[in-house]
Formats: C-alpha cells, structure tokens, sequence
C-alpha cells in the first residue's frame, strides 16, 4: 500500500503547488516526464519545458492563480516488478477571483504513468483530457494553447 499512497502524493502535490502558483516547483515534478494533450500529443517533456507550457497556460493574479483543484477517483494499477505504474482520476478546478465568482471552471480526467527510480516513484507522463469546460477568462492566458 506504501507504493500507492507515494503515487497519489505525487498526484496530489501536483495540484497543491498548482494552486499555490509554485510552477517552478510543479514542474520538478515532471522533471523526468512528459506532458501530453487529450490525444494523447506531446505538449512538453522535462522540467523546463513544461515550467514554460503552464506560464504561457495559467493566468496569475499578483503571483495566485485562485485555483482550487480536487482530484477524485484515483485509481492506480502496480507494476512492481518492472517498477511501473499507471493512475487514472478525475480532476475539477474551482476558481474565484475579483471578477469571478467561485465557480468549477475545468473539470476531466488525467492518465498517468509513473516509474520507480532510486527508491521513488516519478511522473514520466500526464495526459490531461478536458470533459466539462466554464468561464476559463480567469483561468488561462488569452493566447494559451489548450491545456487545464
């Protein structure tokens, strides 16, 4: 079980950094990873790359983006004699700035793929699949590509 709560740590730090508008920190997180599209297209791959994916993507408000991001429905299959592992869940983010009132702007699903290296678990792919989407105005860059 200890495999899988480190696997759902990764997921849920993810969206608390997010949140908190740590980008540089998020993206560590994807350090030996890629970013993929909802078909699966690379958007970005490492560290640097995905930073530069979510700056020219989330809209900060004096540093905040006003996120709440609740990721349900985890489920995680092991591979640990290959020491892999994929996750499948839902995401909803919650926004509300001075010209929004707090609403669910975004709301889908993300597919991941994790690999357990040196002793812990990293990401090395999101794919992000947009279901239901609401006044991203707040949420997004006016010229961003289409990423949640």
């Amino acid at each position: 079980m200890e495999h899988s709560r480190a696997i759902e740590n990764l997921i849920y730090r993810y969206a608390e950094l997010l949140d908190l508008g740590e980008i540089e920190q998020m993206s560590e997180l994807f350090s030996h990873a890629q970013l993929l599209g909802p078909e699966g297209e690379l958007l970005a791959k490492g560290q640097q790359q995905v930073d530069a994916v979510f700056r020219s993507f989330i809209k900060l408000h004096d540093g905040n983006p006003y996120t709440h991001h609740v990721t349900s429905n985890v489920i995680i299959e092991l591979d640990l004699p290959v020491g892999r592992a994929a996750a499948r869940s839902y995401f909803t983010v919650y926004q509300a700035t001075e010209s929004l009132p707090m609403q669910a702007v975004i709301a889908g699903r993300y597919h991941d793929t994790f690999r357990y290296v040196e002793g812990r678990w990293r990401f090395e792919s999101r794919r992000m699949v947009p279901r239901l989407v609401g006044d991203l105005s707040q949420h997004r860059q006016p010229d961003a590509i289409e990423v949640p």
